[in-house]
């Protein structure tokens, strides 16, 4: 009985282990920034233990599950580091940022799954609510505010601002994050539950939803984000797979899009968003007309990057240029060679730190582990049980393409993929 009421306790704590690797992953850029700039270097890895300690305790209490995924992961960061330091780049620090992509950051996907249940993933997603509309009004004040300004400080209190390029004189805003793309990441995520809850609305307070949902509309046009304006489009189509496995989804899907209609119509009547939605309708056809239209966007961009890397990798040395060459650590480390290793398509950066063999390896093991839940997310949702379904509307995509050399893009990542499966574990689904 003791044994049993020590374990319960672990597991509590473990579970408040995730909580704060969440809390972290949304603040940490804030620290960074605002907060506790001259620590800016070190909290870039104040995850990191953070992992290692979960990792650890979940394996301790023989809760760790023991699958080809996990042992996969593993693997591939052990052989990674023997491989980048003996016929690569053979700096052992680098290759060690490198690996703790695979070793600390990955599992943490089975980690969450195992010690989250759906409940655990509600409360998420609540927290998630609060926070948009907040998150939201911030990069609304980022928006508008000169790169000079206190909010828009960059990490270590970069007087030139954290934005990026945008269109007309604005610039992408990075919210709480380090960078813009934890913006994108982060309503990316928001959307997923927002979707979720306005088919189950008795699970979360009404007027905080319309809030979060108000929040995700005006934050569309002031990230000038394409890959937010997709990310959402591609949650709503999964929302609409949905509606066939049950026909009462499509009148809430319909009521929700009609909601979302109104909300867009009265924020034009404002100048501020009018203002936003004109530099982001600047930013899409811009960037648009660079890549080749629509079908450039969709058939080079996702697609064709992932293609041309596969096709490409025999042009690549078989061990590859090294784990964590293509990170900011081996950006800094090796300035003179970083940009030979720089690629703004991820399966091409995979398979320039790894090499021929296990770069594919590991873009296979990707396609697979983001297939599997996905399969297995729709399954459940065939059950009665979409949240998993909803989540990966998401998760697929980041597990599939998501940029892992980027911190925040990796937390997310494993972050999303854990609520994923965790989202599977319902007692009121066998």
């Amino acid at each position: 009985m003791i044994s049993k009421l020590a374990e319960e306790d672990v597991t509590r704590w473990i579970k408040r282990g995730v909580w704060v690797y969440f809390l972290l992953l949304i603040f940490e850029g804030a620290l960074r920034k605002w907060f506790l700039p001259s620590l800016a270097t070190p909290l870039l890895l104040v995850r990191d233990p953070l992992a290692l300690w979960l990792l650890f305790q979940t394996w301790r209490q023989g809760l760790l599950p023991s699958n080809f995924y996990l042992t996969s992961i593993i693997l591939t960061g052990i052989i990674g580091v023997f491989t980048a330091v003996l016929f690569a780049h053979g700096n052992l620090l680098i290759a060690f940022y490198g690996a703790r992509v695979f070793l600390l950051h990955l599992p943490l996907i089975f980690v969450i799954g195992r010690i989250f249940d759906q409940t655990d993933v509600l409360m998420v997603g609540k927290v998630l609510l609060w926070m948009a509309l907040p998150m939201a009004v911030l990069i609304a004040i980022q928006f508008y505010s000169p790169q000079s300004a206190w909010v828009n400080r960059g990490v270590g209190g970069d007087m030139e601002g954290a934005g990026f390029g945008g269109a007309l004189g604005y610039f992408r805003p990075p919210g709480t994050f380090s960078f813009t793309n934890g913006n994108t990441l982060f309503f990316s995520l928001v959307a997923c539950f927002i979707i979720y809850f306005w088919f189950e609305p008795k699970y979360v307070n009404r007027l905080v939803l319309i809030g979060a949902t108000i929040g995700l509309i005006a934050a569309i046009p002031l990230s000038i984000s394409r890959g937010l304006f997709f990310q959402v489009g591609v949650s709503l189509l999964f929302s609409l797979v949905a509606c066939f496995q049950k026909t009462r989804h499509l009148s809430r899907l319909l009521w929700l899009m009609a909601g979302g209609l109104v909300v867009v119509l009265i924020l034009a009547n404002t100048e501020f968003f009018q203002v936003a939605t004109k530099v982001f309708s600047v930013r899409f056809e811009s960037a648009n007309e660079v890549e080749g239209g629509m079908k450039g966007v969709l058939g080079e961009r996702y697609l064709g990057g992932m293609i041309s890397a596969v096709a490409g990798a025999s042009d690549f040395p078989i061990f590859g240029y090294g784990l964590g060459i293509s990170t900011n650590v081996g950006i800094n480390l090796m300035p003179n060679n970083a940009g030979a290793f720089l690629s703004d398509q991820e399966w091409e950066r995979v398979i320039i730190e790894l090499g021929t063999l296990m770069g594919l390896a590991v873009l296979v093991l990707r396609f697979s582990l983001s297939t599997r839940i996905t399969f297995a997310s729709y399954r459940s949702l065939s059950k009665g049980n979409m949240l998993p379904w909803v989540l990966m509307s998401f998760g697929s995509l980041s597990l599939l393409q998501g940029q892992w050399a980027q911190p925040t893009s990796l937390g997310f990542c494993s972050f999303v993929g854990g609520l994923a499966v965790a989202s599977l574990r319902n007692p009121r689904y066998k």
